[in-house]
């Protein structure tokens, strides 16, 4: 085994709790570094970044898992945005796809894909008034 090589993420081929608090860490550290999401998540949360997280692991578990951790209307909690743009959406729903691409295998991946982009397409009516152009492909991997 050459020990310069670096090393591969876990593949987790089911989906838990773990696995969704390590997804959603990753996912919105990256946010945080982006470009174009980190100044609107950043105006938007402030110093609140830690309760954010833990609302987002308990809101992707109950997606996900069906857990019921998360009790609020996702659409009321992000109806007032400013900044947001359709570019916004494009850029989280690929970011997402690239963390849960990079997570699970192919199966578990699509299916948190699909959750994701559902919240995105019901997010993007309710800021704009109408569907989004970006659009999930047909299928898993």
């Amino acid at each position: 085994m050459d020990s310069t090589a670096p090393l591969q993420p876990l593949v987790r081929h089911t989906l838990d709790l773990a696995g969704i608090t390590d997804l959603v860490h990753g996912f919105y550290a990256d946010v945080r570094a982006d470009a174009l999401l980190g100044p609107v998540f950043d105006a938007a949360l402030q110093d609140r970044w830690e309760p954010h997280l833990a609302r987002m692991v308990d809101f992707w578990s109950t997606v996900a898992l069906g857990s019921r951790r998360y009790r609020r209307n996702v659409l009321a909690q992000h109806g007032a945005l400013e900044g947001v743009t359709p570019a916004h959406f494009a850029a989280w729903v690929g970011l997402w796809r690239q963390h849960t691409e990079r997570r699970f295998a192919p199966e578990v991946a699509h299916s948190l894909q699909q959750a994701a982009h559902g919240v995105a397409r019901a997010l993007f009516r309710k800021c704009f008034g109408h569907l989004p152009a970006f659009d999930m492909p047909a299928g898993g991997h």
